[in-house]
């Protein structure tokens, strides 16, 4: 997990600038729901197989990246998945559709997920302070901490930064609720909280990390795959380290192409950032996470109620005239309609998610490089066969 802020403030406008406004306009609603319905929509698809499998390899070659995965979503479904290159560097190992790749802040959105079902059961308040659920203090001296919410988390109104470090101790910037600033410190503290009302916190397992913050061992990884993972059918995915995976899951690379070396997650690295950016997955998983989301099942223990996903959808706070933030997703806004999206940064990978409610199609796409936004920038900017197929 990077501790930068301009690595995440970079991925956001980047993403911003990158599918803004220049993505197609949405045409109207269809109620198809089954891609072989419309010889249009086949025709579509396999055009854009046809561009995807003849762009993408130079693409990598170009940026510097060794592997690449997609899905796209279509009127509800699922309707092609493609893994491109390889998993490691020098290695003849193929990316396939089977393979991890770490999924940096796209955990967000599915952490909030579970959130909001905590919400809507009345076991966290979306407005009620965190300080209620929780005795630590996730900072000393200031008595703003008492007025966070789990809405301004979702929203990154909290007024937390990105994330602390040595030289930057973590502190409340501004009053919460009033302006907007990325924070995965905010995640990191709600997922705390989740800990604690879900869950249980082992205090005879602790360390004390940068900061002097000091995390213990607790059940968020057990209760994400409970609730939210498996019921949503993300068979391959995890936040805690499993080595039966391993052989599936990709390695990250710098900005040359060259293997990182990157640390198995411990538990106390999943109790810390398992929310913010802990999730593994591959881009299939993703997608199903995200119609679950864009194209919704009834609601029942694990699904939300449509009440509660149009609200974890609307925008709650402006971040400029192109854009703002709902809970937990980042929107674009449209003159045709709002898009969902959200970018990934972990220090060797990069990913990307975009999605509309309305037409019920989108896309995910993860790499294993430090320069796959370029890669992903290529393929998904202006009039790209993937904007037009998506956007039908």
């Amino acid at each position: 997990m990077s501790v930068e802020l301009s690595r995440r403030a970079f991925l956001v406008q980047s993403a911003r600038n990158t599918f803004g406004l220049s993505f197609l306009p949405l045409a109207a609603c269809s109620s198809r729901n089954a891609l072989d319905e419309s010889p249009e929509d086949v025709a579509g698809l396999a055009a854009l197989v046809v561009d995807l499998e003849a762009r993408v390899p130079s693409l990598l070659r170009a940026a510097r990246v060794p592997g690449l995965s997609m899905a796209v979503i279509h009127g509800g479904r699922i309707v092609w998945t493609r893994g491109f290159g390889v998993m490691h560097a020098g290695s003849a190992l193929p990316v396939t559709t089977d393979t991890l790749f770490e999924a940096g802040s796209l955990s967000k959105p599915v952490f909030a997920y579970a959130v909001m079902k905590l919400c809507e059961k009345g076991l966290l308040d979306l407005d009620a302070p965190l300080t209620r659920y929780v005795s630590e203090r996730w900072i000393d001296a200031d008595p703003r901490l008492a007025r966070i919410t789990v809405r301004h988390v979702l929203s990154h109104t909290s007024g937390f930064q990105n994330w602390r470090s040595e030289t930057e101790p973590l502190r409340i910037h501004f009053e919460p609720g009033t302006q907007y600033l990325y924070s995965g410190e905010g995640f990191s503290y709600l997922q705390l909280v989740v800990a604690h009302v879900t869950g249980e916190v082992n205090r005879d397992s602790c360390e004390v990390l940068y900061g002097g913050l000091r995390v213990c061992e607790t059940e968020i990884d057990a209760y994400l795959k409970s609730n939210v993972l498996r019921p949503f059918r993300m068979e391959s995915s995890n936040y805690a380290w499993d080595s039966a995976l391993a052989d599936r899951t990709a390695s990250p690379h710098d900005t040359a192409g060259t293997p990182v070396s990157r640390g198995r997650g411990s538990p106390i690295v999943t109790a810390r950032y398992a929310a913010a950016g802990g999730l593994a997955t591959t881009p299939r998983d993703y997608a199903r996470f995200m119609l679950e989301v864009i194209d919704p099942a009834p609601p029942d223990t694990f699904r939300l109620t449509m009440a509660s996903r149009d609200l974890m959808i609307r925008p709650q706070v402006k971040v400029d005239d192109s854009s703002s933030w709902a809970l937990g997703w980042q929107v674009l806004h449209q003159k045709t309609g709002d898009l969902l999206s959200h970018g990934g940064d972990n220090p060797g990978f990069k990913a990307f998610m975009i999605a509309s409610a309305a037409r019920r199609s989108g896309y995910v796409i993860m790499t294993n490089g430090n320069n796959g936004m370029k890669a992903i920038g290529e393929l998904a900017n202006g009039d790209s066969t993937l904007n037009v197929f998506i956007a039908r």
